[in-house]
């Protein structure tokens, strides 16, 4: 079989879910807290590939409660289907996961005070954790050393692995509130004072090549794409996978509109997944 087939499992708070995530970037179908008793039926599923599932991630844990007693019976029916799976297991110290439980104010899922059910999941999660193909220590990993760590173990690529969605907008309709960064663009001259091209908007070839030969848009465009070609590389490795640029100008109309078009094209020759949406420019 050529599906890729992982368990993911480990102690509460030590990561899983935030795996999952990254793993359903890196393109794989994930199921968190699947009863085990329904995996072998899932696997068969795998098998017929109805739905294109060939890389596939299954969240298992405590929350199995006394089924995860099944674990041996239901790995050898998984075995007998001739799937090659791996089962990786996440841990933390417990200073690390009392730390995580206190930030987040969460109880731990066996319903104690959390250091002793930290301790009791560490026993009860004793048959499985035998049974690992790996072990991933998250106790001092950020989000971005996990998902290096992912990409490696999963052999896939994680870099690039962002989607970025450029926006113009007017101000005098507000800032967009999804933007993680926000350009101002008011400062090149305004083609509105142009009759000619006050009816026309940053699409429109006339337009673009009034803003473009603009010294400071010149100098503007030169200085944004060294700081994007700064930015992206360690948003990826802090683990962002998406990024909104905003470029505002008064309507959102012209200037705006010409500036996120040119760089929705130099981020698309860097090979970046890029969006583009013109949000006011029909006002």
């Amino acid at each position: 079989m050529r599906n890729q087939f992982y368990i993911i499992t480990g102690l509460s708070g030590a990561g899983k879910s935030q795996a999952l995530k990254i793993l359903e970037d890196f393109g794989f179908f994930c199921v968190d807290n699947i009863p085990l008793a329904l995996v072998p039926r899932f696997t068969d599923i795998c098998l017929e590939n109805s739905m294109g599932m060939r890389r596939v991630a299954l969240g298992i844990d405590i929350r199995a409660g006394k089924s995860l007693r099944q674990i041996n019976s239901v790995l050898s029916q998984i075995k007998k289907k001739k799937i090659n799976y791996r089962i990786i297991f996440f841990t933390a110290t417990a200073a690390s996961l009392l730390q995580r439980y206190s930030e987040t104010r969460r109880r731990h899922p066996l319903g104690r005070r959390v250091i002793d059910g930290i301790r009791r999941e560490r026993k009860m999660m004793g048959g499985i954790y035998t049974l690992a193909d790996q072990e991933i220590d998250t106790s001092f990993l950020n989000l971005g050393e996990l998902k290096e760590i992912l990409g490696r173990e999963f052999k896939v690529s994680s870099d690039r692995k962002i989607s970025i969605s450029l926006l113009s907008f007017g101000y005098k309709y507000g800032i967009p509130v999804d933007a993680d960064m926000v350009l101002d663009v008011r400062f090149i001259p305004n083609p509105n004072y142009v009759p000619k091209l006050r009816e026309k908007t940053g699409k429109d070839l006339p337009v673009r090549k009034y803003v473009q030969k603009q010294k400071m848009y010149k100098k503007f465009m030169k200085q944004i794409r060294g700081l994007v070609d700064f930015l992206l590389p360690n948003y990826v490795k802090e683990g962002k996978s998406y990024l909104t640029i905003a470029v505002g100008c008064t309507g959102g109309h012209h200037r705006s509109v010409v500036v996120a078009e040119s760089l929705a094209a130099y981020l698309g020759k860097k090979k970046y997944s890029t969006q583009i949406y013109h949000r006011d420019i029909s006002r």
